[in-house]
């Protein structure tokens, strides 16, 4: 059996049918729930990844794009997720895997399959591969679709002391005078993180632009 059946398998082995409607209506999700929570999820998955290990960037990149496209349940996106981010494969975190997880927050349009792509994995690249990623971030915080925007915003929330600033603004003032609720919770959350660092500049930012409503809530949800 491989990855893929195996994968599948062991989510329908610990899936608990009477979760995965409200599972579903949750997330607002067209594509049903099998009724895995993420503990159980990772749990069942821990040994099925390491039993089947992909050897080659395309052969991972290959596996991973299956689980995503052929996926039935949302569950098995993320699995498909669950994949990009294991240890055994940070040496194929490069510029060649940006396709992949650009299709990835295009297709998966919803906040619990962007956010972890958007910090963990766009964020990953973006700190390796700053030359590239950043113009590519600045035309990703410009684009019509509202998760590359919210990725791009995303993108620096780990960063701390290492933020760019001109980077992390630029990214989220074209999304300044959009009211949909994940821009606007995407910006309050990026001021957010990085008044850990820096309180004071996030302040003055949030009052120079005149911020309000639920992302000023959220730049501020943490300062007196």
């Amino acid at each position: 059996m491989n990855l893929i059946e195996e994968v599948r398998l062991a989510l329908h082995k610990v899936a608990d049918p009477g979760k995965a409607a409200a599972m579903q209506g949750y997330m607002k999700s067209a594509m049903p729930f099998l009724g895995v929570q993420a503990g159980p999820r990772r749990a069942a998955l821990k040994q099925v990844l390491t039993d089947h290990p992909l050897e080659t960037a395309a052969e991972w990149r290959q596996a991973v794009l299956r689980l995503w496209r052929e996926a039935e349940y949302r569950e098995e996106r993320n699995a498909a997720i669950d994949l990009t981010g294991l240890p055994r494969y940070r040496r194929f975190q490069t510029l060649d895997t940006v396709p992949m997880y650009e299709e990835m927050i295009v297709t998966g349009a919803w906040w619990d399959l962007v956010d972890e792509l958007a910090v963990h994995r766009i964020g990953g690249l973006l700190a390796a591969y700053p030359e590239t990623m950043r113009p590519l971030m600045l035309e990703w915080a410009h684009s019509d679709d509202l998760w590359k925007r919210r990725t791009a915003i995303l993108s620096q929330n780990r960063f701390k002391s290492r933020t760019d600033t001109a980077l992390l603004y630029a990214c989220i003032e074209p999304s300044l005078s959009d009211n949909d609720f994940f821009a606007r919770k995407a910006i309050g959350w990026a001021l957010r993180q990085y008044a850990k660092t820096n309180p004071d500049e996030v302040v003055r930012y949030v009052e120079a632009k005149g911020i309000t409503g639920l992302s000023r809530r959220e730049a501020l949800k943490n300062l007196t």
